[in-house]
């Protein structure tokens, strides 16, 4: 009996065992508030709740999220409304799991154009021949500003457009390798402080929109053999949204320890509005800015990328 019993109680282990590791996931994410949810549901324990083993992965472009998620680097990531909408247009399998953020009227005006010392920018036109860096060349940013260039009268080709991280912009901008650089918090508040330059627009805030900035995606095949852990993913998302948005020491907690800021420096803004619930409709504004500037070329069912 002892030995049935033994070898019973190293069956349910072994099981046990291969059940976590079915329930690990990596979740990868810029230095930004925009996967706020996640992190808290990471330092809360909600994951952990909801039967999910998960691991926030740091990474340093947002461009480069579609190719981690299909290399299985990671298994679900925060690209922005941009760079998911191109990576689908151009023939990646993902789908879109939960939302992350939206844009609203708090965290549009933590969005600016960030200038060196040494340059002075007055209005639109001045941005003209000058060397502007981007978290991700059509990712969120990039894009939102060239389409407020474009409002302005202004041509967005007459701007030298390059790839910045994050956390390297305040060594580049004083380094003088690039005149701009396009942040948001509490990028902007570290350089300020640092008296790295001027804050020369705050282009989000003049187009004060209200569609999705980042949300959650997987690869189609990873989501379909995998809907419970999806499932679990969602519950604990929603569960995290509205400590990111209403608990203030939990989410600068949760920010500072992933993005590597000083918590002082993340209370200082409040993060991005978390909303965990993400409809296709919210993405038929981006479709239409990303088409006039070019960036697709095909045409994208949104039915068809947001996982049921």
């Amino acid at each position: 009996m002892n030995r049935l019993m033994a070898t019973a109680v190293l069956a349910a282990m072994s099981f046990a065992s291969a059940a976590n590791a079915q329930t690990r996931i990596q979740i990868g994410c810029t230095a930004t508030t925009d996967c706020a949810s996640a992190m808290i549901a990471v330092d809360e324990g909600i994951f952990k709740k909801h039967g999910l083993d998960a691991e926030m992965i740091l990474i340093g472009i947002n461009s480069n999220i579609p190719a981690a998620i299909l290399s299985n680097s990671i298994q679900i990531g925060g690209p922005t409304s941009t760079v998911f909408l191109q990576a689908v247009d151009g023939g990646l399998d993902l789908v879109a799991v939960a939302g992350a953020t939206i844009m609203n009227p708090v965290s549009n005006a933590n969005i600016t154009a960030f200038v060196r010392n040494g340059l002075t920018i007055k209005e639109p036109k001045d941005f003209v021949g000058k060397k502007v860096g981007a978290p991700g060349l059509g990712a969120f940013l990039h894009v939102l500003f060239v389409k407020w260039l474009v409002e302005k009268g202004v041509d967005p080709k007459s701007v030298n457009f390059v790839e910045v991280t994050f956390p390297t912009m305040a060594d580049i901008i004083k380094s003088g390798g690039v005149d701009v650089v396009l942040a948001a918090e509490p990028f902007i508040s570290r350089m300020t402080n640092a008296g790295l330059g001027t804050v020369g627009a705050r282009y989000a805030a003049e187009l004060n929109r209200t569609e999705p900035v980042i949300f959650y995606a997987a690869s189609r095949e990873w989501a379909e053999k995998n809907p419970e852990i999806v499932k679990k993913f969602r519950a604990a998302i929603a569960e995290a949204a509205p400590i990111v948005n209403n608990d203030r020491e939990k989410s600068a907690a949760a920010i500072a320890k992933f993005t590597k800021q000083s918590i002082d420096l993340v209370k200082a803004s409040p993060p991005n509005q978390s909303e965990p619930v993400l409809k296709s409709e919210q993405l038929a504004w981006w479709i239409d800015i990303m088409s006039s500037q070019k960036m697709l070329q095909g045409t994208i069912d949104l039915n068809k990328v947001m996982l049921k």
